[in-house]
């Protein structure tokens, strides 16, 4: 039998797979026929009239469903009254690809319930594939069911990893972690979407992923999909993860303490002060 809570957050699901789907369409359209590509001030953080008329559509499914909702949003920030939900949204999760004509970006849209990561959907429009997950109600990709890898060992593993905006004025920007990694695996990928990272661990396509100076809107949805998938997400040292620290590692959970032993023995690769700038 489904009880309130599990029939509740299906129709979470259903609305934001309405969402992304129609933020996906967005995209696709705008593909090859950007005008406005602009840095929202710090270099290589872009943003594109795709983004921006993604986001408005997104934004009107889910208030038109749930007015009293709160959302957190990439673009516009956050608005709608406290309370126990929180939408995090990020309708176009690899704009800097999006911006070059690189097929790796994808909508995110995750909800949060009282303050605990419950429901998933991420689209990739252009290979067209929507993955979805709420807690209790597994994890799909086109609808059939997904899960984690069976990889055992950190030296059997592909992982994959990012590189924050501020990267060019820390010391902690994960240069060494990559280096690190390559050494003791079959490789490090980087693909340029969190979500898509979240989401490809999920599907068992990668088995681990590690990243820093992320966004609510850049795990939310991706933190269910690996959960529901048998992944296991954690902070850094394997305490539990804290959205709001921006630090997150996700993997099939046969990897975890490898891969977070070995992050932990990891030290900057140079002082910030050597580090190239971009000139804005």
């Amino acid at each position: 039998m489904v009880n309130a809570q599990t029939a509740e957050l299906q129709i979470f699901l259903d609305v934001a797979t309405e969402a992304a789907l129609t933020g996906g369409a967005i995209l696709q359209a705008f593909t090859g026929k950007l005008e406005q590509i602009q840095e929202k001030g710090r270099p290589g953080d872009l943003v594109t009239e795709a983004d921006k008329a993604a986001e408005a559509a997104i934004l009107e499914i889910i208030r038109r469903h749930f007015p009293s909702h709160a959302i957190l949003a990439e673009e516009s920030g956050r608005s709608g009254d406290e309370g126990d939900w929180l939408w995090a949204i990020d309708p176009l999760d690899g704009t800097t690809n999006y911006a070059h004509q690189y097929p790796a970006y994808c909508c995110s849209i995750g909800l949060l319930v009282k303050g605990i990561p419950q429901v998933g959907v991420i689209f990739d429009p252009f290979r067209q594939e929507l993955f979805r997950a709420a807690t209790g109600l597994g994890a799909t990709c086109n609808r059939r069911s997904i899960r984690v890898s069976q990889t055992e060992h950190l030296r059997q593993s592909l992982l994959v990893t990012g590189f924050a905006y501020d990267r060019h004025q820390t010391p902690d920007n994960n240069y060494a972690e990559f280096c690190h990694f390559t050494h003791l695996t079959q490789g490090v990928r980087r693909s340029g979407s969190a979500a898509l990272d979240l989401a490809y661990v999920a599907c068992g396509r990668l088995d681990g992923f590690w990243e820093r100076g992320l966004s609510p809107w850049d795990m939310v949805a991706g933190v269910v999909l690996v959960l529901e998938s048998g992944g296991e997400v954690t902070a850094y040292d394997r305490s539990s993860f804290v959205l709001e620290s921006g630090r997150i590692l996700a993997t099939n959970g046969r990897i975890h303490q490898e891969i977070s032993q070995e992050l932990l023995q990891v030290k900057p690769l140079v002082d910030s002060s050597h580090l190239p700038s971009l000139k804005t």
